[in-house]
Protein backbone atom coordinates (compact mmCIF):
# COMPACT_ATOMS: atom_id res chain seq x y z
CA UNK A 1 0.00 0.00 0.00
CA UNK A 2 1.36 3.45 -0.97
CA UNK A 3 2.26 5.40 1.72
CA UNK A 4 0.08 8.62 2.10
CA UNK A 5 2.03 12.43 2.23
CA UNK A 6 0.21 14.99 4.71
CA UNK A 7 -0.94 18.39 2.86
CA UNK A 8 0.92 20.75 4.23
CA UNK A 9 -0.39 21.81 8.04
CA UNK A 10 -3.94 20.58 7.43
CA UNK A 11 -5.14 17.28 8.04
CA UNK A 12 -5.46 15.79 4.54
CA UNK A 13 -3.41 12.55 3.66
CA UNK A 14 -3.01 12.66 -0.71
CA UNK A 15 -1.47 10.14 -2.47
CA UNK A 16 1.55 11.03 -4.42
CA UNK A 17 -0.34 12.07 -7.61
CA UNK A 18 -2.61 13.83 -7.69
CA UNK A 19 -5.05 12.58 -11.22
CA UNK A 20 -5.78 16.40 -13.25
CA UNK A 21 -9.73 16.30 -13.88
CA UNK A 22 -8.73 18.86 -16.78
CA UNK A 23 -9.68 16.05 -19.92
CA UNK A 24 -12.93 14.77 -17.71
CA UNK A 25 -15.89 16.09 -20.19
CA UNK A 26 -13.36 17.71 -22.45
CA UNK A 27 -11.36 15.13 -24.29
CA UNK A 28 -12.54 12.03 -22.27
CA UNK A 29 -16.15 11.52 -22.26
CA UNK A 30 -18.19 10.19 -18.78
CA UNK A 31 -17.06 6.84 -19.67
CA UNK A 32 -13.79 7.07 -20.17
CA UNK A 33 -13.42 9.67 -17.06
CA UNK A 34 -14.99 6.92 -15.42
CA UNK A 35 -12.98 4.39 -15.74
CA UNK A 36 -10.04 6.49 -15.38
CA UNK A 37 -11.01 7.15 -12.19
CA UNK A 38 -12.18 3.76 -10.83
CA UNK A 39 -8.67 2.47 -11.81
CA UNK A 40 -6.78 5.27 -10.03
CA UNK A 41 -9.07 4.58 -7.08
CA UNK A 42 -8.37 0.85 -7.41
CA UNK A 43 -4.77 1.52 -7.19
CA UNK A 44 -5.34 3.14 -4.10
CA UNK A 45 -5.42 7.35 -5.32
CA UNK A 46 -7.06 9.63 -3.37
CA UNK A 47 -6.36 13.30 -4.66
CA UNK A 48 -8.59 14.31 -7.40
CA UNK A 49 -7.89 17.92 -8.83
CA UNK A 50 -10.19 19.68 -11.01
CA UNK A 51 -11.79 23.62 -10.95
CA UNK A 52 -14.67 25.61 -11.99
CA UNK A 53 -13.44 26.61 -15.61
CA UNK A 54 -12.90 22.91 -17.05
CA UNK A 55 -13.57 22.88 -19.60
CA UNK A 56 -15.07 26.34 -20.93
CA UNK A 57 -12.51 26.57 -23.75
CA UNK A 58 -13.75 23.70 -25.78
CA UNK A 59 -16.13 24.50 -28.40
CA UNK A 60 -19.68 24.04 -26.65
CA UNK A 61 -18.92 23.90 -23.02
CA UNK A 62 -19.51 26.65 -20.95
CA UNK A 63 -17.52 25.23 -18.00
CA UNK A 64 -18.11 23.36 -14.66
CA UNK A 65 -17.69 20.04 -16.99
CA UNK A 66 -15.32 18.19 -14.94
CA UNK A 67 -16.98 18.63 -11.61
CA UNK A 68 -20.32 17.47 -12.87
CA UNK A 69 -18.20 14.01 -14.17
CA UNK A 70 -16.60 14.06 -10.83
CA UNK A 71 -19.50 14.44 -9.16
CA UNK A 72 -21.41 11.77 -11.13
CA UNK A 73 -18.71 9.69 -10.27
CA UNK A 74 -18.45 10.36 -6.49
CA UNK A 75 -22.52 9.65 -6.24
CA UNK A 76 -22.64 6.04 -8.77
CA UNK A 77 -19.99 5.03 -6.72
CA UNK A 78 -20.41 6.02 -3.17
CA UNK A 79 -17.22 7.01 -2.37
CA UNK A 80 -17.35 10.79 -1.31
CA UNK A 81 -15.73 9.90 2.28
CA UNK A 82 -12.79 8.14 0.51
CA UNK A 83 -11.85 11.10 -2.14
CA UNK A 84 -10.08 14.26 -1.38
CA UNK A 85 -11.44 16.96 -3.90
CA UNK A 86 -9.90 19.93 -4.76
CA UNK A 87 -11.10 22.51 -7.17
CA UNK A 88 -10.76 26.28 -7.96
CA UNK A 89 -12.69 29.37 -8.26
CA UNK A 90 -11.70 32.39 -10.35
CA UNK A 91 -11.77 31.55 -13.71
CA UNK A 92 -15.04 30.32 -14.54
CA UNK A 93 -16.68 32.58 -16.99
CA UNK A 94 -19.73 33.40 -14.65
CA UNK A 95 -16.85 33.78 -11.26
CA UNK A 96 -14.40 35.30 -12.91
CA UNK A 97 -11.58 36.81 -10.13
CA UNK A 98 -11.77 36.84 -6.19
CA UNK A 99 -14.26 39.29 -4.56
CA UNK A 100 -16.19 38.21 -1.63
CA UNK A 101 -19.33 37.50 -3.55
CA UNK A 102 -17.23 35.68 -6.78
CA UNK A 103 -15.55 33.41 -4.04
CA UNK A 104 -19.13 32.17 -2.04
CA UNK A 105 -21.25 32.14 -4.99
CA UNK A 106 -18.24 30.59 -7.07
CA UNK A 107 -18.06 27.28 -4.36
CA UNK A 108 -21.61 27.05 -4.01
CA UNK A 109 -22.03 25.90 -7.92
CA UNK A 110 -18.87 24.12 -7.48
CA UNK A 111 -20.50 22.10 -4.63
CA UNK A 112 -23.40 21.98 -6.80
CA UNK A 113 -22.02 20.26 -9.62
CA UNK A 114 -19.45 17.73 -7.45
CA UNK A 115 -22.93 17.15 -5.65
CA UNK A 116 -21.44 17.12 -2.28
CA UNK A 117 -21.43 19.54 0.67
CA UNK A 118 -18.08 19.77 0.93
CA UNK A 119 -14.69 20.50 -0.80
CA UNK A 120 -11.47 18.65 0.82
CA UNK A 121 -9.18 21.54 -1.28
CA UNK A 122 -10.35 25.17 -2.36
CA UNK A 123 -7.41 26.69 -4.43
CA UNK A 124 -7.62 30.63 -5.57
CA UNK A 125 -7.02 29.71 -9.26
CA UNK A 126 -5.63 33.12 -10.45
CA UNK A 127 -4.64 35.74 -8.20
CA UNK A 128 -7.05 38.92 -8.32
CA UNK A 129 -4.65 41.82 -7.70
CA UNK A 130 -7.86 44.61 -7.90
CA UNK A 131 -9.01 42.70 -4.47
CA UNK A 132 -7.08 43.11 -1.09
CA UNK A 133 -5.99 39.94 0.37
CA UNK A 134 -8.08 40.70 3.27
CA UNK A 135 -11.36 40.19 1.49
CA UNK A 136 -10.17 36.97 0.34
CA UNK A 137 -8.59 35.23 3.08
CA UNK A 138 -12.06 36.75 4.73
CA UNK A 139 -13.99 35.21 2.46
CA UNK A 140 -12.44 31.90 1.97
CA UNK A 141 -12.35 31.52 6.21
CA UNK A 142 -16.01 32.07 6.54
CA UNK A 143 -16.27 29.14 4.20
CA UNK A 144 -14.29 26.97 6.08
CA UNK A 145 -16.03 27.91 9.29
CA UNK A 146 -19.13 26.95 7.76
CA UNK A 147 -17.73 23.27 6.54
CA UNK A 148 -17.85 23.89 3.40
CA UNK A 149 -14.07 23.79 2.64
CA UNK A 150 -11.85 22.28 4.95
CA UNK A 151 -8.28 23.49 3.95
CA UNK A 152 -7.84 26.69 1.12
CA UNK A 153 -4.98 26.91 -0.84
CA UNK A 154 -3.60 29.26 -3.80
CA UNK A 155 -2.33 28.43 -7.59
CA UNK A 156 -0.62 31.21 -10.28
CA UNK A 157 0.32 34.02 -7.31
CA UNK A 158 2.88 36.37 -7.11
CA UNK A 159 5.34 35.44 -4.21
CA UNK A 160 4.80 38.73 -2.42
CA UNK A 161 0.66 38.10 -2.49
CA UNK A 162 1.37 34.71 -0.89
CA UNK A 163 3.67 36.14 1.35
CA UNK A 164 1.26 38.96 2.56
CA UNK A 165 -1.71 36.24 2.71
CA UNK A 166 0.03 34.09 4.95
CA UNK A 167 1.11 36.89 7.25
CA UNK A 168 -2.29 38.66 7.16
CA UNK A 169 -3.69 34.85 8.18
CA UNK A 170 -1.31 34.19 11.21
CA UNK A 171 -1.73 37.65 12.49
CA UNK A 172 -6.06 37.51 11.88
CA UNK A 173 -6.22 33.89 12.89
CA UNK A 174 -7.91 33.82 9.89
CA UNK A 175 -7.63 29.55 7.49
CA UNK A 176 -4.14 29.51 5.89
CA UNK A 177 -3.48 28.80 2.91
CA UNK A 178 -2.17 25.12 2.97
CA UNK A 179 -0.44 24.08 -0.36
CA UNK A 180 0.77 26.08 -3.43
CA UNK A 181 0.24 24.81 -7.20
CA UNK A 182 2.45 26.72 -9.71
CA UNK A 183 3.48 25.67 -13.24
CA UNK A 184 6.95 23.07 -12.28
CA UNK A 185 8.49 20.63 -14.41
CA UNK A 186 11.85 19.69 -15.14
CA UNK A 187 11.23 22.31 -19.04
CA UNK A 188 9.74 24.99 -16.65
CA UNK A 189 11.59 25.18 -13.11
CA UNK A 190 11.78 29.20 -13.39
CA UNK A 191 8.08 30.31 -11.90
CA UNK A 192 8.82 28.26 -8.92
CA UNK A 193 12.09 28.17 -8.05
CA UNK A 194 13.50 31.14 -6.22
CA UNK A 195 11.08 32.80 -3.75
CA UNK A 196 8.14 31.37 -4.14
CA UNK A 197 9.89 27.80 -3.10
CA UNK A 198 11.46 29.92 -0.34
CA UNK A 199 8.10 31.45 0.55
CA UNK A 200 6.41 27.63 0.34
CA UNK A 201 9.55 25.99 2.17
CA UNK A 202 9.31 28.79 5.40
CA UNK A 203 5.17 28.66 5.32
CA UNK A 204 5.21 24.88 5.73
CA UNK A 205 2.88 24.54 2.53
CA UNK A 206 2.67 21.78 0.14
CA UNK A 207 3.55 21.89 -3.24
CA UNK A 208 1.15 20.21 -5.87
CA UNK A 209 2.49 21.08 -9.18
CA UNK A 210 0.60 21.85 -12.61
CA UNK A 211 1.84 20.89 -15.90
CA UNK A 212 4.30 18.30 -14.25
CA UNK A 213 4.50 16.44 -17.48
CA UNK A 214 4.47 20.09 -19.56
CA UNK A 215 1.61 18.87 -21.68
CA UNK A 216 2.96 15.70 -22.55
CA UNK A 217 6.04 16.83 -23.56
CA UNK A 218 7.45 14.62 -20.90
CA UNK A 219 5.95 11.59 -21.52
CA UNK A 220 8.77 11.32 -24.82
CA UNK A 221 5.99 10.83 -27.26
CA UNK A 222 7.17 14.24 -29.03
CA UNK A 223 10.14 13.48 -31.11
CA UNK A 224 11.51 15.63 -33.86
CA UNK A 225 9.42 13.91 -36.77
CA UNK A 226 6.47 12.81 -35.20
CA UNK A 227 3.19 13.79 -35.50
CA UNK A 228 1.28 13.79 -32.59
CA UNK A 229 -2.53 14.09 -32.68
CA UNK A 230 -3.61 15.72 -29.39
CA UNK A 231 -5.17 19.13 -28.77
CA UNK A 232 -1.96 19.76 -26.91
CA UNK A 233 0.66 18.88 -29.40
CA UNK A 234 1.51 22.48 -30.51
CA UNK A 235 2.51 23.71 -26.87
CA UNK A 236 4.35 19.99 -26.13
CA UNK A 237 6.07 20.04 -29.50
CA UNK A 238 7.52 23.54 -28.80
CA UNK A 239 9.74 22.37 -26.08
CA UNK A 240 11.82 20.28 -28.74
CA UNK A 241 12.62 23.52 -30.15
CA UNK A 242 14.80 24.46 -27.10
CA UNK A 243 18.17 23.06 -26.24
CA UNK A 244 16.61 22.37 -22.58
CA UNK A 245 13.70 20.26 -23.75
CA UNK A 246 16.10 18.23 -25.78
CA UNK A 247 18.31 18.18 -23.06
CA UNK A 248 16.26 16.80 -20.31
CA UNK A 249 14.16 14.06 -23.14
CA UNK A 250 18.10 12.63 -23.31
CA UNK A 251 18.36 12.50 -19.37
CA UNK A 252 14.63 11.21 -19.12
CA UNK A 253 15.83 8.18 -21.77
CA UNK A 254 19.16 7.36 -20.26
CA UNK A 255 17.41 7.20 -16.81
CA UNK A 256 14.11 5.27 -18.09
CA UNK A 257 16.28 2.90 -19.42
CA UNK A 258 18.17 2.45 -16.57
CA UNK A 259 15.25 1.81 -14.03
CA UNK A 260 13.17 0.14 -16.50
CA UNK A 261 11.08 2.58 -15.74
CA UNK A 262 8.64 4.77 -18.14
CA UNK A 263 9.66 8.73 -18.84
CA UNK A 264 6.29 9.98 -17.31
CA UNK A 265 7.32 8.10 -14.08
CA UNK A 266 11.15 9.09 -14.08
CA UNK A 267 10.04 12.89 -14.97
CA UNK A 268 6.85 13.06 -11.85
CA UNK A 269 9.43 10.85 -10.01
CA UNK A 270 11.90 13.57 -10.28
CA UNK A 271 9.34 16.35 -9.37
CA UNK A 272 8.06 14.21 -6.16
CA UNK A 273 11.99 14.47 -4.85
CA UNK A 274 12.23 17.95 -4.67
CA UNK A 275 11.76 19.89 -1.60
CA UNK A 276 7.86 20.99 -0.86
CA UNK A 277 6.83 18.79 -3.54
CA UNK A 278 3.79 16.51 -1.84
CA UNK A 279 1.78 15.51 -5.08
CA UNK A 280 2.33 16.97 -8.93
CA UNK A 281 -0.65 16.42 -10.93
CA UNK A 282 -1.09 14.60 -14.35
CA UNK A 283 -4.43 13.60 -15.86
CA UNK A 284 -5.14 10.40 -18.42
CA UNK A 285 -7.57 10.55 -20.77
CA UNK A 286 -7.86 6.87 -21.44
CA UNK A 287 -6.80 4.03 -19.15
CA UNK A 288 -3.70 3.67 -21.39
CA UNK A 289 -2.26 6.48 -20.53
CA UNK A 290 -2.45 5.91 -16.51
CA UNK A 291 0.07 3.44 -15.72
CA UNK A 292 2.67 5.44 -15.99
CA UNK A 293 1.48 8.20 -14.08
CA UNK A 294 0.89 5.97 -11.17
CA UNK A 295 4.35 4.41 -10.92
CA UNK A 296 5.20 7.23 -9.31
CA UNK A 297 4.16 5.80 -6.35
CA UNK A 298 6.93 3.24 -6.62
CA UNK A 299 9.78 4.57 -7.99
CA UNK A 300 12.28 5.65 -6.19
CA UNK A 301 15.49 7.46 -7.72
CA UNK A 302 19.34 7.44 -6.69
CA UNK A 303 20.90 10.48 -6.03
CA UNK A 304 22.59 9.97 -9.53
CA UNK A 305 19.73 9.83 -11.26
CA UNK A 306 18.12 13.04 -9.96
CA UNK A 307 21.93 15.02 -10.18
CA UNK A 308 21.28 14.17 -13.92
CA UNK A 309 17.72 15.37 -14.20
CA UNK A 310 18.59 18.41 -12.45
CA UNK A 311 21.37 19.55 -14.35
CA UNK A 312 20.14 18.57 -17.81
CA UNK A 313 16.88 20.59 -16.73
CA UNK A 314 18.58 24.22 -15.28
Amino acid sequence: MTSLRQLGSSDLEVFPLALGGNVFGWTADEAQSFAVLDAYAAAGGNFVDTADVYSAWAPGNEGGESETVIGNWLAARGNRADMLIATKVGGHPQYKGLSAGTVKGGVEASLRRLRTDYVDLYYTHFDDPSVPVEEILTALDELVRAGKVRAIAASNISPERLQESLDLSDREGLARYVALQPHYSLVSRDTYEGPLQDIASRGGLAVVPYSALAKGFLTGKYRPGVQIDSPRAGAAGAYLESERGRRVLAALDEVGQERGAELATVALAWLLSRPTVAAPIASARNLEQLPALLGVADLTLTDADLAKLTAASA
